[in-house]
């Protein structure tokens, strides 16, 4: 396992994380059992991965907590709370009560990345102002080590959340939307990154459009339009066929991976043998040179997608 230093907490992780939320989470949103979600945790650390990725609303905090018991100081843990209840922006005490409810899930006494979770730009002051401050204290107390927020990065493809948020640096480690059609965190996010050495975490590199044929060709065709680009007539083949590339999925994977600013790429999956083949493409090589010009003049100025 390819290992990379997490930005200035100075931890020490592997660039392949175990993501359990999207649309697998851990396999438990397609009828896998808790046991088999555990499974897979396992799995993950007997390959090396040592970054798991979780949240209260994904429902996989207590297959990660047993997934990790009695190897809890080999990994890394980052979970998230929500932002909006039934009233709105959760209180401080709303937090502090979610926080502690991760704790007992997860089995152990500290998070070491606790994010606020798809923090919308609209509602930065706000967290900022009342959420912030209860997180700072729960890092007092040692129950967090880090602080982390994510975006919506489904309704915020221009990262405009992040654009405000960086400059304040207010946050160690950010989670961002980021993948071969939509790579304009490239221009917005990683720049600031870089600079105030805030970690990142990486997801969507693969979703539905990079794993669905036919919904791939349907956001080509969206952004051919949106964007006046004139696309290939075979659509990514030129990527997936490329010597070296064993699949499209391989090819975003490594596309991620690579990036300067990227460091954690998440994956998620509720297979093993699934799970393996991810972890591999990410620690492929580069794409190669000509591939990715190809797809910077195509899709380098495109900010209008997901992915998802």
């Amino acid at each position: 396992m390819d290992m990379i230093r997490l930005g200035r907490t100075g931890l020490a992780v592997s660039v392949a994380g175990l993501g359990c939320g999207g649309h697998s989470r851990l396999g438990m949103a397609r009828g896998a059992t808790e046991s088999d979600a555990v499974s897979i945790v396992r799995h993950a650390l007997d390959l090396g991965v040592n970054f798991i990725d979780t949240a209260r609303a994904y429902g996989t905090e207590g297959a990660v907590g047993k997934g990790i018991e009695g190897r809890r100081e080999d990994v890394v843990l980052s979970t998230k709370t929500l932002l909006r209840g039934a009233d709105g922006m959760i209180t401080p005490d709303e937090l502090v009560s979610n926080l502690e409810a991760s704790l007992v899930a997860l089995g152990t006494d500290h998070i070491d990345v606790f994010h606020l979770h798809g923090l919308g730009e609209d509602e930065y002051d706000v967290a900022v102002d009342t959420l912030v401050p209860a997180l700072e204290r729960q890092k007092t107390l040692g129950k967090i080590r880090f602080l982390g927020v994510t975006e919506r990065f489904s309704n915020d493809t221009t990262h405009e959340m992040f654009r405000r948020a960086l400059p304040d640096d207010l946050f160690d480690v950010v989670m961002v939307g980021f993948n071969l059609l939509n790579p304009s965190a490239r221009s917005t996010v990683f720049p600031l990154t870089r600079e105030k050495d805030v970690a990142t975490l990486i997801m969507f590199a693969v979703r539905r459009a990079l794993s669905q044929p036919e919904a791939l060709a349907a956001l080509l065709e969206e952004i051919a339009v949106r964007h006046t680009i004139t696309m290939p007539s075979d659509g990514l083949d030129f990527v997936s066929d490329a010597a070296g590339v064993s699949s499209l999925v391989q090819a975003a994977y490594r596309f991620c991976r690579h990036e300067h600013g990227a460091d954690v790429v998440l994956t998620g999956t509720g297979s093993k043998s699934h799970l393996d083949e991810n972890v591999a493409s990410i620690l492929a090589p580069p794409l190669p040179d000509d591939i990715t010009d190809r797809l910077a003049v195509l899709f380098g100025k495109v900010d209008s997608v997901s992915g998802n």
